[in-house]
């Protein structure tokens, strides 16, 4: 069972059956909607790389499972979450000693591309915010949801004559002032 009862939500391993990793995702997100666990089973990824293979004499870039048989889970470890991904369909364990599930370093987690330290940020849903930095730099919009788990906002900006939300980093905006 899960005896690291904290509040603190970490990253852990899922050992999945091969080929099950978007369905274990898929399913674990729709039990966190039926139960209503947003708050403590915060994201649930399948790490994807490109890359690029020779099919029939030309190159094509194709995204690949990082680590195929392995699902990663942003949440607050206790009996009911536990309880929860351990239960779902395709699931056969958590990674860890025994089957104490051990979460993921700081370390281990920077190669992921996952950012685990939390932005210090001073805007609210609601706010205007400017864009720093990415793809959105310069631009301004009012932020619409906030992802603490993912350490997104989500804004509107104006694309092609009309409102379109895009998903942009907290690192990467700051209050218009």
């Amino acid at each position: 069972m899960a005896e690291n009862n904290s509040a603190e939500p970490n990253w852990y391993v899922v050992h999945t059956y091969s080929g099950y990793e978007n369905k274990v995702k898929a399913n674990i997100e729709k039990t966190i909607e039926n139960r209503h666990l947003e708050d403590e089973i915060l994201e649930v990824r399948v790490p994807m790389q490109d890359v690029t293979e020779m099919r029939n004499g030309s190159r094509k870039t194709v995204p690949k499972k990082m680590f195929p048989g392995y699902v990663l889970i942003n949440m607050i470890m206790n009996d009911v979450t536990w309880y929860v991904v351990r239960n779902t369909r395709g699931v056969t364990g958590f990674v860890g000693p025994g089957s104490k599930p051990v979460p993921l370093s700081e370390l281990e987690m920077k190669p992921l591309g996952i950012k685990t330290e939390n932005v210090v940020i001073d805007f609210a849903e609601g706010d205007t915010v400017s864009v720093i930095a990415g793809v959105w730099k310069d631009t301004v919009g009012v932020v619409q949801r906030m992802d603490m788990g993912k350490q997104t906002a989500t804004i509107n900006v104006e694309l092609f004559g009309r409102e379109t939300p895009v998903e942009i980093s907290f690192d990467e905006m700051t209050k218009y002032r």
